[in-house]
């Protein structure tokens, strides 16, 4: 990770970089903001006629479950920045599964506790705190701790910890729609095998994705601009989460 960080100083940009290449920058930044603003359907949002549906039906629904999990991780747009932030400078696949590992672990730990103990925190602090996580990932990417702090933090650690505060985010969501307590827990297991299988075909998008971009002599170029413009719409969910619950 320290050799990603120091061939990305060499890409900083600086006030003699060329115009066009300062304004991809904002450009960049700008797509991802609109991005985090988007839609209502923010992050954890459960859509109307899936929580209708949730709402009403009673007993063990294996296949139902699984598929709104599945949906909901693969619609889940900051699920996805976070994903694409902790894989951004990993190449082999032990390490991908490592860290992809570590972050379901912590997500599905507090999304089947806190549902099943009834467990919730206030919506958009949780939101706010997930952005948070998009943007650490961010600076982590442009080596802006070492150079601010001296120091790399654990990177494992924080995809674990975060990774709990995303699976809050849900739970607080499905704790808010009062699912039937009958056949609660295989209801639950099911949705989380089914975030999982959305959590792997989003990953398989982004790895053929990156796969293609990394062969291109524009990777490089671009690395710094792709994690700013991602560390924008962090901040922008932050800021979005937080009005929210100041005025709400």
């Amino acid at each position: 990770m320290r050799f990603m960080h120091e061939r990305l100083s060499g890409v900083l940009p600086s006030p003699n970089r060329p115009t066009s290449q300062r304004i991809s920058l904002y450009v960049g930044a700008a797509l991802l903001l609109l991005l985090a603003c988007a839609n209502q359907a923010l992050a954890h949002a459960v859509a109307e006629g899936d929580k209708g549906y949730i709402q009403e039906i009673s007993g063990v629904n294996l296949i139902p479950f699984m598929y709104l999990g599945a949906k909901h991780m693969a619609t889940g747009y900051d699920h996805i920045l976070f994903l694409l932030g902790v894989i951004f400078f990993l190449y082999r696949m032990k390490h991908i599964a490592l860290y992809v590992t570590l972050f379901a672990i912590g997500h599905s730990t507090t999304m089947l506790l806190g549902v099943y103990f009834n467990v919730g925190i206030n919506s958009y602090i949780i939101d706010a705190i997930i952005g948070l996580s998009v943007v650490y990932k961010a600076l982590d990417n442009i080596g802006a701790f070492q150079r601010w702090l001296g120091c790399q933090p654990n990177t494992k650690v924080a995809t674990v910890v975060f990774g709990l505060f995303h699976g809050f985010g849900l739970s607080t969501k499905i704790i808010e729609y009062n699912i039937s307590p009958d056949g609660l827990l295989p209801n639950l297991l099911a949705f989380n095998v089914g975030v999982e299988i959305g959590q792997l075909l989003a990953l398989g998008a982004i790895l053929i994705a990156m796969s293609y971009w990394r062969r291109t002599a524009s990777f490089w170029r671009h690395a710094y601009t792709t994690n700013v413009a991602m560390m924008s719409a962090g901040f922008i969910l932050i800021g979005y989460q937080l009005t929210g619950y100041f005025i709400s």
